[in-house]
């Protein structure tokens, strides 16, 4: 043990340095907890392969044994996980690089993970057939099993923070809150990696990029099981077991060793995640998930169009949302339509020049007189915009104004798509698949996407892209620079709806009808302004791949969890005031606001004391 000077004045971290060899319970010796964590993984994988329930009438029939099916096998998978976690930190031989940065915070998560879904699962068959007695032993055995990790994973050693020593003359209630903040700076530290993540060692090209394509490969299996999930309760049980599994593989370092070669193979990463999203519509067998497919994204394509306005050049565009509408207008009304007014007919190409240069000019127009405003003042003059929009096409429908829009009843039958013979509303045979419509459209807005990704990328490392940033940190500095602001924001403006025009015009396409209340700012399914807006923050702001997996998910929930009805909105609050307390600088970090948002985390006045030193 570290001895500590005798007329040491901080007696809270003398405390914190004497019991710096325990865990967070403080109950067993780490030999003993380390053994019982490992039994109770493996004691977890077996409960799996038992009965939960003899009642059938539980989604997923969880009353065969020797088979796990729905929720059993998610509970399977984070036991597994645990095992190996656990067994590296014996340093096993060959089992090393399950752990670079350190296997008992990877340990503890999985450990949660496993309690969490397995006591979700246990509580959901108690609930819904009636009581405790509709589990068979297999579920009691699950329940120690889990619940005996969990203990005794809090229970292995970290380092805890030092801390400040309480000021007797403080209030009772800052005493409290010193307390408080001590107790959660050793609860944070109690699940995080000891130990930084080395650079890899030099492999082959070739071993490389089989890593990344199985990595590539298992996020096409996740997305797929998760989409195609049949019953709430199951997919409730991937919500908590892809989060804290996701944690518990970030904590061992997997996830940083990951970062790392893909980063190295950036372009290589780019078109493999492409190859693999189109490998989606062979994975189904109908068209029922690839219609969730095409319309994520429609939705992430006008999130990373968003991306640029908010994440690189920083204006707060609360109106977004109508230059998506304005796309999809514009294309509708010069598709044909027999409630078109125009009466024309123009093929795909000349459509989607119209639904992007109609956005483009509307950018502008709105861009020219605002962009002089910063802040506040600009997020309420574009949250106005969008209103103004979506009131303009409701009252242009030939009785409050011009007929050009059909108002409320919008520009209905819209006909399918045909592009060079190929008629997207068909069904074709590709290599022995038969691709729906919806997979067709999904193909094409894969295209799309991939555009905006190459523009987003080219436009973020360009010369503009640079002054983009430089206005989003300081914009009286850029200026004083010599950087013409209201240019840089009024191309940025611009660029953003020209990307959101794109997109409108295949959702014109896809959903055959266009109708003002597509295109509000708030409401319960997306795409709306709040919705992208947030998929943006909760992404990441300023990175090419966090809008994309945080509109992917902020579609798939409410399409998801529909049992929940009117209590979307209040889950989506709770989870975003939760994102933004632990990890506000969203899924995927920009390394320069994550500097930022955890500039102050650590304790400033003394270095950690290590356990057992």
């Amino acid at each position: 043990m570290t001895t500590i000077s005798e007329n040491s004045q901080a007696p809270a971290a003398t405390d914190a340095v004497k019991t710096a060899d325990r865990g967070l319970i403080g109950f067993l010796p780490e030999p003993i907890a380390r053994a019982v964590a490992l039994g109770g993984s493996v004691l977890t994988v077996a409960s799996c392969f038992l009965a939960w329930t003899w009642d059938r009438s539980f989604p997923g029939d969880l009353t065969v044994y020797g088979y796990p099916a729905g929720l059993q096998l998610q509970v399977l998978v984070l036991g597994v996980l645990t095992a190996l976690f656990a067994l590296s930190s014996y340093r096993i031989k060959g089992l090393g690089w399950l752990t670079p940065a350190g296997a008992d915070a990877a340990i503890k998560f999985g450990a949660l993970a496993s309690f969490a879904t397995a006591w979700f699962t246990l509580g959901a068959i108690s609930v819904e057939l009636g009581g405790l007695v509709n589990l068979e032993p297999g579920g009691a055995v699950l329940a120690i099993a889990t619940l005996a990790t969990l203990l005794a994973a809090l229970d292995l050693p970290f380092t805890r923070p030092a801390v400040l020593p309480v000021d007797p003359e403080d209030t009772g209630w800052d005493q409290f809150k010193h307390r408080a903040g001590n107790g959660w700076a050793s609860f944070k530290a109690a699940f995080a990696a000891p130990h930084p993540v080395k650079k890899l060692p030099p492999l082959p090209s070739a071993a490389e990029i089989l890593i990344i394509a199985a990595i590539l490969g298992l996020a096409l299996g996740v997305f797929t099981y998760g989409i195609g999930t049949e019953y709430d309760e199951l997919f409730l049980g991937f919500l908590i077991t892809a989060g804290l599994g996701f944690a518990a593989v970030s904590a061992s370092g997997l996830l940083q060793r990951a970062t790392q070669l893909t980063s190295k193979h950036q372009n290589l990463t780019i078109a493999g995640a492409f190859i693999a999203a189109a490998l989606f519509p062979f994975t189904q067998s109908d068209d029922q998930y690839a219609t969730l497919g095409v319309y994520i994204l429609i939705f992430a394509t006008v999130a990373l169009g968003l991306n640029i306005v908010v994440g690189l050049a920083g204006l707060l565009d609360l109106g977004y949302v109508a230059f998506l509408g304005v796309g999809a207008y514009a294309a509708a009304l010069v598709s044909g339509a027999p409630t078109s007014p125009f009466g024309v007919h123009f093929p795909f190409w000349a459509a989607i020049l119209v639904g992007a240069a109609a956005s483009v000019v509307f950018g502008v127009l709105i861009g020219a007189p605002t962009l002089r405003l910063r802040g506040d003042y600009l997020a309420i003059v574009t949250l106005g915009f969008g209103e103004i929009f979506r009131i303009t096409v409701m009252n242009t429908d030939g009785t409050s104004g011009p007929d050009i829009t059909n108002g409320s009843n919008g520009i209905a039958s819209i006909p399918n798509l045909n592009l060079f013979g190929f008629d997207f509303g068909q069904t074709h045979t590709i290599a022995g698949f038969t691709i729906g419509r919806f997979a067709n459209y999904f193909f094409l807005m894969l295209l799309i996407t991939a555009v905006v990704v190459l523009v987003f990328r080219r436009s973020g490392d360009s010369r503009i892209g640079r002054a983009w940033v430089a206005i989003r940190e300081d914009e009286t500095a850029a200026l004083a620079m010599g950087i013409n602001g209201f240019r840089v924001k009024l191309v940025a403006f611009a660029l953003g709806a020209g990307l959101a025009g794109l997109a409108g015009t295949v959702q014109a396409h896809v959903t055959y009808t266009v109708t003002p209340e597509q295109y509000l700012f708030a409401g319960p399914i997306p795409p709306n302004s709040a919705f992208l807006l947030a998929a943006v923050v909760l992404g990441g702001m300023g990175t090419m791949s966090g809008p994309l997996i945080g509109a992917a998910l902020l579609f798939l929930i409410p399409n998801k969890l529909q049992f929940m009805d009117e209590f979307q909105l209040l889950a989506f609050g709770v989870a975003l005031i939760l994102i933004m307390r632990f990890r506000p600088e969203g899924m995927v970090a920009d390394r320069r606001r994550q500097l930022e948002f955890h500039e102050h985390d650590e304790q400033p006045d003394a270095t950690p004391a290590k356990a057992g030193a």
